[in-house]
């Protein structure tokens, strides 16, 4: 007999089943249609679903949103499609994201709406100040340009903003004073100083 946490495990496996699906098929497209210089930029690649649901919860949790509270603001650096704005949109953020491949920014306006998506280089990118929680998934597929991409976003984003940052080039958060790591499992860190 399975125990209530296998159990729920189980049902989990079905919901991240369904939802990895979608997104697969949402993802191969995308990369067929993709107007990004693959040379240098990656087409969308969708984050894995479970990473992404335990990264948002403990945000969530960490910053204390209810549905009677404020909604911090939340931004996916790179967001393809929107498939992670969906999901921080069901943990109470106020989402928004910035794209530039032409197809992808179509699919997230759709989703997420016109207003909420910026057609953007990430690189120049001069507003990261004004979100409360910055995501990205290691957007650009060279070492240099992406670790050159964080410590400007790292620099730019604002005093108490948390960073959820997947497949980080640069180590140097971890000894820089104005950051404090949140997780010991999860690439999560917030701006202190």
């Amino acid at each position: 007999m399975l125990s209530e946490a296998q159990l729920k495990e189980e049902e989990q496996d079905v919901f991240f089943g369904v939802i990895n699906r979608f997104i697969g098929y949402f993802s191969l497209k995308a990369q067929g249609r993709s107007t990004n210089d693959t040379s240098r930029e990656y087409p969308f690649v969708a984050m894995d679903t479970r990473q992404v649901y335990d990264q948002l919860d403990f945000v969530k949790n960490y910053l204390q949103i209810s549905y009677d509270g404020y909604r911090p603001s939340f931004v996916d650096v790179g967001c393809g499609i929107g498939n992670i704005l969906i999901f921080a949109e069901q943990f109470l953020f106020d989402v928004y994201g910035i794209e530039k491949d032409e197809y992808t920014v179509r699919i997230a306006e759709d989703l997420i709406g016109k207003n909420r998506i910026e057609a953007a280089d990430i690189t120049v990118y001069p507003d990261y100040a004004r979100f409360d929680v910055i995501y990205y998934f290691c957007p650009l597929p060279d070492h240099d340009p992406q670790k050159k991409l964080e410590l400007y976003i790292e620099d730019e984003m604002k005093i108490g903003a948390i960073l959820i940052a997947n497949r980080k080039k640069s180590t140097a958060i971890d000894k820089d004073p104005r950051f404090k790591r949140l997780s010991g499992v999860l690439p999560i860190w917030e701006k202190v100083a």
